[in-house]
């Protein structure tokens, strides 16, 4: 996993980057980010939006859905190891490789099923969050394979990714006309969803 450089436009301050957020306002970036998606996605009647492509070889949002679920999964079991344990070796934490099986399943689910599966895995992540003291923040496991993690790097870096994986959907919307016709509060642009939003009511 490779963190994206933060600009600071999803801080909790005005202002403020991702690096410089207290670890509760971490964690409300993280718990927030599903209820984004949500706003911006459940009004969408017409799911084969979300499911296909506007040009060869670009991603669709279920196409992007499915990487941030899966980017949070192999975080939250990074952070699961560091926080259960005495400097982990991260190299031997299990990967989550999609099977078969699970591909099918993917290709046979629609977008908002992926969004629902995301929004679970980020509640396990916020969940092991705030059971921690903040001291436990600065825990970290050892890789010679790839790199060393502290639990507030993984943490930091779910937060780059969402920023980055909101601004991939919020283009790939605005290229397919999804938002017309539905309410403004559900077509707030990429810029405006700082502000906390309450969870809307899931399909699928």
């Amino acid at each position: 996993m490779n963190a994206a450089a933060t600009d600071g436009r999803f801080s909790a301050g005005a202002g403020m980057a991702i690096g410089q957020l207290s670890n509760d306002d971490l964690i409300i970036r993280l718990k927030n980010t599903p209820n984004h998606l949500s706003r911006w996605l459940t009004p969408i009647h017409d799911l084969s939006i979300l499911e296909n492509v506007s040009r060869r070889g670009e991603p669709s949002v279920k196409d992007v859905l499915i990487a941030m679920r899966d980017t949070e999964a192999r975080a939250y079991s990074l952070m699961h190891a560091i926080a259960t344990q005495v400097n982990p070796d991260l190299d031997r934490v299990p990967r989550i490789e999609r099977t078969e099986a699970q591909i099918a399943s993917d290709r046979a689910s629609n977008a908002l099923v992926i969004m629902s599966g995301f929004r679970r895995v980020r509640e396990s992540t916020t969940s092991l969050l705030r059971a921690l003291p903040d001291a436990a923040w600065e825990r970290g496991g050892y890789s010679r394979a790839e790199r060393s993690w502290t639990i507030r790097e993984l943490a930091e870096f779910l937060a780059e990714s969402d920023r980055e994986k909101l601004a991939e959907i919020d283009r790939i919307l605005e290229q397919r006309g999804a938002r017309e016709g539905i309410a403004a509060v559900s077509r707030v642009d990429l810029a405006s969803i700082t502000v906390p939003f309450p969870p809307t009511t899931r399909r699928g």
